[in-house]
């Protein structure tokens, strides 16, 4: 009977479907640049790092100026450089929720999830990629036969901890635009603490709660069901 149950519920998948892969190759993306050796790594690495660093509400409040549709500092270089003007980020249900996933990839690309693939990427064995290079294993295919393999624990361990996060939102929607603009970004956590504290319907919200804890749960287990088939432990057991 709850109108918003199922909307929510969609929208956090619609949430955690495109944010969970793009972050995951968005990080991915960033250590195997700091793997590099470059110099000036330490310096890049912390640049990566910082957005990861700010808080949710300022990060918001930051957001909400910069995306501003009409005195905003982005859409004003839109306007001058591509003809895109008044872009509405968080003012129109249809571009709520892609602005907030281009905001989390922002603060979360170069978080805990780079360092986590970093140091996976730096415990693949010199050996193996020597051994691939002689083969004349071009960079495509010793990445793909080679590194994926060896680092598919830290890919399944930022899986689980990326679905985990995306289903939780909560913050970013709570400030910015408290699940409007006409409920296009009212995702179920918020629908939890709306039931829960604004509207002090304690049970039902109590009954949300362990809906999502069930949902987060069987996510979990069916993962690492699947995981057998593709992720490789070094101890033998695993697929690869």
């Amino acid at each position: 009977s709850d109108p918003l149950f199922w909307p929510s519920l969609g929208r956090t998948f619609y949430y955690a479907v495109v944010m969970v892969p793009l972050g995951l190759m968005g990080s991915l993306f960033l250590a195997i640049l700091l793997n590099q050796g470059l110099r000036g790594t330490a310096v890049y690495r912390t640049l990566f790092f910082l957005p990861s660093l700010t808080p949710s509400v300022a990060l918001s409040v930051i957001w909400i100026w910069l995306l501003q549709p009409k005195l905003g500092p982005v859409n004003v270089g839109l306007c001058a450089v591509l003809g895109i003007c008044d872009f509405p980020w968080f003012t129109d249900s249809s571009t709520v929720i892609p602005s907030f996933i281009l905001l989390a990839l922002w603060a979360t690309m170069g978080g805990g999830a780079m360092i986590i693939f970093l140091a996976g990427l730096q415990g693949v064995p010199k050996e193996l990629e020597d051994a691939a290079r002689v083969d004349g294993a071009g960079w495509w295919t010793k990445f793909r036969h080679v590194v994926v393999p060896m680092i598919s624990p830290t890919i399944f361990f930022n899986l689980i901890l990326g679905i985990i996060g995306a289903l939780q939102v909560f913050s970013v929607a709570f400030v910015a635009t408290e699940g409007g603009p006409n409920y296009g970004s009212w995702f179920y956590a918020l629908d939890v603490y709306n039931e829960a504290f604004k509207y002090l319907r304690m049970g039902y919200g109590a009954a949300l709660a362990w809906i999502l804890l069930v949902i987060v749960l069987l996510i979990t287990l069916l993962n690492f069901a699947f995981s057998r088939r593709w992720v490789f432990y070094q101890g033998g057991s695993g697929g690869s």
